[in-house]
């Protein structure tokens, strides 16, 4: 039976895992204005929005509906599929996804308890397991077990965006904007929690690659991603150069990719993350 993996549209990833898979789009609304995320408004298009405009953008989970039509679309065909989503602490999308699953034996639904390129490397990894002829059960347990191993670390820009999103207080978002502080942060249980702050970039830099030590250290057996918000990747060529010594045990070129629209309107533009799986042990 064919397996196949689906994500919502808050997963970054390199864009030969994304053409393997089958996303279900959230909604980004500026004012009166919305958009499919990923469908009728691309990520460069969504990042000049955020800059030029003084509306706060907001975002919609994925619906049931959403979800039940690609379902019903996979379980016609006899076939089955694995469904990773956003952290459920973050959005409803994963209610949305289980509400729609049921009565559907062949469908499983996993909360992914991670965001962006986490989510990203959770559904990379499914596909190798689909492809190793492991079954839609089988994988769905196996990524509710490797969840718990993934990190996801970032260095913001600044913190307003997660203020004025509701994702922290203003007092944090505070502390963090002065004096050119750059906020390295987290997900942790679900939950957005700043780890340390650094003044400027070089010291961002460096207290990134403490906190992925911290984190247990890169497990480059699985797979690692790095992202960045806005339009250009500069910052986050500037990052792997200043930690090249981090990256020198991976046995392949890193790969990079843009982030999404949803999780940029609460990340903010000029933003830099990595997401791997922690060493064991």
């Amino acid at each position: 039976m064919k397996v196949h993996i689906i994500v919502d549209s808050t997963a970054d990833m390199a864009e030969e895992v994304r053409s393997r898979l089958k996303i279900v789009p959230l909604t980004v609304i500026f004012g009166e204005e919305e958009y499919i995320d990923g469908v009728t408004i691309d990520h460069k298009t969504f990042y000049e929005k955020l800059v030029e405009t003084d509306v706060m953008p907001t975002t919609s989970q994925a619906t049931p509906a959403a979800f039940a039509e690609l379902f019903e679309e996979i379980t016609a065909a006899g076939e089955s599929a694995v469904v990773i989503t956003v952290a459920s602490g973050l959005s409803g999308t994963y209610q949305s996804a289980v509400i729609a699953a049921e009565g559907m034996p062949d469908i499983h639904v996993v909360d992914g308890r991670s965001v962006a390129i986490g989510t990203g490397i959770l559904a990379e990894h499914a596909l190798e397991l689909a492809d190793q002829g492991r079954s839609a059960a089988e994988i769905a347990e196996e990524i509710t077990e490797l969840r718990e191993k993934v990190r996801i670390v970032a260095m913001l820009d600044t913190l307003e965006y997660l203020k004025r999103g509701g994702r922290i207080s203003g007092t944090v978002a505070f502390a963090g904007g002065l004096l050119n502080i750059k906020p390295v942060v987290s997900l942790v249980d679900g939950e957005i929690v700043v780890l340390g702050r650094a003044r400027g970039s070089r010291q961002g830099n460096n207290l990134l690659v403490t906190e992925i030590d911290k984190a247990g250290g890169v497990d480059f057996n699985m797979p690692v991603l790095l992202g960045y918000t806005g339009i250009s990747d500069l910052l986050l060529q500037k990052y792997v150069a200043d930690s090249a010594a981090l990256w020198q045990s991976s046995r392949e070129a890193l790969r990079m990719t843009a982030i999404g629209s949803v999780i940029g309107t609460h990340a903010g533009p000029g933003a830099i993350a990595a997401a791997f799986f922690k060493k064991e042990g």
